[in-house]
């Protein structure tokens, strides 16, 4: 563990549990002695291709020392894996294996090699291991040298992967990344990389795009380079990508297409995103710490008061699984039903660290079908998170997810409509980055046993899963609300990503935007940074700036320290309060459009927030744009990064935008400057798009932006009960302009909602 980093998690959780959990890392490394001491290793490579036979949806590569199996599905996805690594069994696919692609077929490639023809792409192998994802037009994705094994005598394996894609190309999606060296280990606060581990590489270039998924949950390494052109003057240097694992399998999956096909096979693989109930796309405020009834009552008044929009309060039951706070929180159903007639629900935060206490209801429960995880000798593996020793739920055992997931009745009869977890990663101090579960812990992984070097990054994953299904089973009839801090591939189908404080200062604000949009190419549209004050009180200027910002990402959550003088919106000055409250007014305004987003997420797998390069990939000058992003489709957002600034250049993919705040329009490609003063973001609008939104009766209207003249456009429009699970009715519309703008549904009807037409 790193002085730094236990001095800043020391900071943030307290000494005293920064020192017992210094105690629990020291023990947890005698516990994991046996697996640092080094074995005598033997290297591989896959040798000469000896021959390939034909097999569903493509056929398997037999070498002098392993082989490949390479499988097209139906889908379009194309499946890798070496040395008899199969598709199952994986935590990140959505049921069963996609079915083969009976039209993909094995057929002799030049020197000796052969290649897998598909429909959407052609996987090469030459007759030393190395692999090459071509368009079918021929165009190099990407070229996979062979692999390299070490095997030790204990058993164990580690590989390294090196990649080649083209000069020109960027790399997204790995935790927001779009280059480094980083790590594939789910960490704290402040750790590398982040709470949320994702080996997803997003390829954008010339030539197409495709995204690579290392079906692997072992802990590891992934350096990606950036390649440049030499521009006629020098030696092209292309993008370069090394991988090392620990452990596990050697399998991938590879998918090509445009950004928008690229996420709807994903999707198709992964799974769909669950559409949150409608209230949790609203604000949505914390406290820090144990917030009692009378905390929460103020801090609502003083929302209520000063017309400050409010959704939701998250409460901070101090992280211990299912422990009622009887002191400070005597009648939890009782608040929760006043503040429900106000339209704010309870979320509750929930660790998974069970108190090691006999007589403990959960404690004692969970030993009672030996629930928790274990080390090699049969005992309970003890960490230091708070309030004290705790053990933790195997949630890779199905019988221990479906006991978890009856847990959450408590909570829902204490009045709580949804659910944050934390310290999920698991990590005994979660604020150091350091500490973790012993890597020899035993875990079930659903039938096939194995140790913590494996269920690490996917225990959060678990952890959902379990939270999930028990509060479909619970409420069948509402949607679940359901954040975690910590997941892996595949979260999606549970909820969403809650990844935690901004970083400090103006450096903190702009890093925060690139793990929604790295999050989102991962198919976890759902996600968001807390906003507000997470290095003590920061000045107006900056704690304005976050919340701009924040209003127009899918998670909208608010942080406080509790108490008076914690940073809630009001202690900023009348000034700050009231551009504060034009913010929170716009988020409410646009809430049928983030709706209308949740359902093309579910459906499409199009993420919430997206690139600029989002519908023009092939345009180099928005693939290096890190600092503005779509809405969807149709609204650009360009956040204000910068202390003191009151312009903002914006740059404009193709096509026509207006300027929503004066309507003034700009014709893109291009890159313009607009104002920004200090209660304003500046947000343009696509010509032709129809945006659902509230009016100023609460109901639903259409804001229509005149298309060019001569052009059209349109919009699509979700309604429905989004709290619940009936069919949400979605519409399509089309808009034309000659001589004046017309507005009409695609089935030829008139529209549904008033129509309020800008731009003219």
């Amino acid at each position: 563990m790193k002085v730094r980093s236990l001095v800043r998690g020391a900071r943030l959780i307290g000494w005293t549990r920064a020192a017992r959990a210094l105690r629990s890392a020291r023990a947890t490394r005698r516990d994991d002695r046996d697996l640092s001491r080094p074995a005598a290793e033997r290297a591989r490579v896959p040798g000469l291709l000896r021959d390939a036979r034909p097999r569903p949806g493509g056929g398997t590569m037999r070498f002098a020392r392993s082989t490949l199996e390479i499988r097209v599905t139906v889908g379009g996805a194309v499946f890798l894996g070496w040395d008899g690594a199969a598709p199952e069994p994986s935590y990140a696919l959505a049921g069963d294996c996609p079915e083969p692609d009976a039209r993909a077929h094995l057929e002799p490639d030049k020197d000796g090699g052969w290649q897998v023809v598909s429909e959407r792409l052609t996987v090469a192998v030459s007759r030393h291991g190395a692999v090459e994802v071509r368009t079918p037009g021929g165009q190099l994705l990407r070229r996979e040298q062979p692999p390299r094994w070490w095997e030790s005598s204990a058993g164990d394996v580690r590989w390294v992967l090196h990649s080649r894609v083209a000069p020109d190309a960027r790399f997204f999606g790995p935790g927001g990344r779009a280059g480094g060296d980083f790590r594939l280990w789910n960490t704290g606060p402040g750790g590398d990389p982040s709470p949320v581990t994702m080996p997803v590489q997003f390829v954008v270039a010339d030539d197409g795009c495709h995204l690579m998924f290392v079906d692997n949950s072992w802990d590891g390494r992934c350096a990606l380079t950036q390649g440049a052109e030499g521009g006629g003057s020098g030696h092209d240097r292309p993008g370069r990508g090394e991988l090392r694992m620990t452990g596990g399998p050697l399998r991938y999956w590879v998918l090509a297409g445009t950004p928008a096909r690229l996420l709807q096979g994903w999707t198709a693989l992964t799974g769909a995103p669950v559409v949150p109930p409608r209230w949790a796309l609203g604000h949505q405020h914390a406290r820090r710490g144990v917030a009692g009834a009378a905390e929460v009552r103020r801090v609502t008044a003083g929302y209520r008061e000063r017309g400050l929009p409010l959704a939701a309060v998250h409460l901070d039951a101090g992280h211990r699984a299912f422990a009622a706070d009887d002191v400070r929180f005597p009648r939890p159903a009782e608040l929760a039903r006043e503040l429900r007639r106000e339209g704010i629900r309870l979320v509750s935060a929930v660790g998974p660290g069970v108190p090691a206490v006999p007589g403990d209801p959960v404690y004692d429960a969970g030993l009672a079908i030996d629930a928790f995880v274990r080390d090699p000798a049969g005992r309970a593996v003890r960490g230091g998170a708070r309030p004290g020793p705790v053990v933790f739920p195997d949630f890779t055992d199905p019988r221990v997810r479906k006991w978890w997931g009856g847990l959450y009745a408590q909570r829902l009869e204490q009045g709580f409509d949804g659910f944050r977890h934390d310290l999920d990663e698991p990590s005994s101090l979660a604020a150091s980055g350091g500490g973790t579960l012993p890597r020899r812990a035993r875990h079930a992984l659903d039938g096939r046993g194995g140790d913590h070097r494996e269920a690490h990054n996917v225990y959060a994953l678990t952890m959902a899963r379990a939270g999930y299904e028990g509060l479909r089973e619970l409420r069948p009839d509402h949607r679940p609300f359901l954040v975690s801090r910590a997941g892996w591939a595949g979260l999606q189908r549970y909820g969403g990503a809650w990844s935690g404080e901004m970083a400090t200062g103006w450096p903190g604000l702009r890093a925060s935007l690139a793990p929604v949009i790295g999050l989102g190419l991962c198919g976890v549209p759902y996600s968001g940074p807390d906003t507000g004050g997470p290095d003590g009180r920061p000045s107006p200027e900056l704690y304005l700036r976050r919340l701009q910002l924040g209003a127009y990402l899918p998670l909208f959550r608010t942080v406080a320290a509790g108490g008076a003088g914690g940073g809630e919106p009001w202690e900023s000055g009348p000034a700050v309060l009231e551009h504060v409250r034009d913010a929170l007014r716009e988020r409410e305004r646009l809430l049928p459009y983030f709706a209308t987003l949740a359902v093309q997420a579910q459906r499409t797998g199009a993420p919430y927030v997206r690139p600029l390069w989002w519908h023009e990939p092939q345009r180099r000058s928005l693939r290096d744009c890190a600092d503005a992003f779509l809405l969807g489709d149709d609204l650009l957002v360009a956040p204000v990064l910068e202390e003191g600034a009151r312009t903002r250049s914006v740059p404009l993919p193709g096509g026509r935008w207006y300027d929503t705040r004066d309507g003034r329009s700009y014709d893109g490609p291009g890159r313009v400057t607009v104002p920004a003063p200090l209660g304003e973001v500046p947000v343009l609008a696509r010509a032709g798009c129809v945006l659902p939104v509230a009016g100023p009766d609460g109901g639903v209207e259409l804001e229509v932006w005149a298309p060019a003249p001569g052009r059209g456009g349109g919009g699509t429009v979700a309604v429905g009960a989004p709290d619940g699970w009936e069919p949400v009715e979605v519409e399509q519309y089309t808009v034309r302009r000659a001589g004046r703008v017309h507005v009409a549904r695609a089935d030829g009807g008139r529209p549904r909602y008033p129509v309020r037409v800008r731009g003219i």
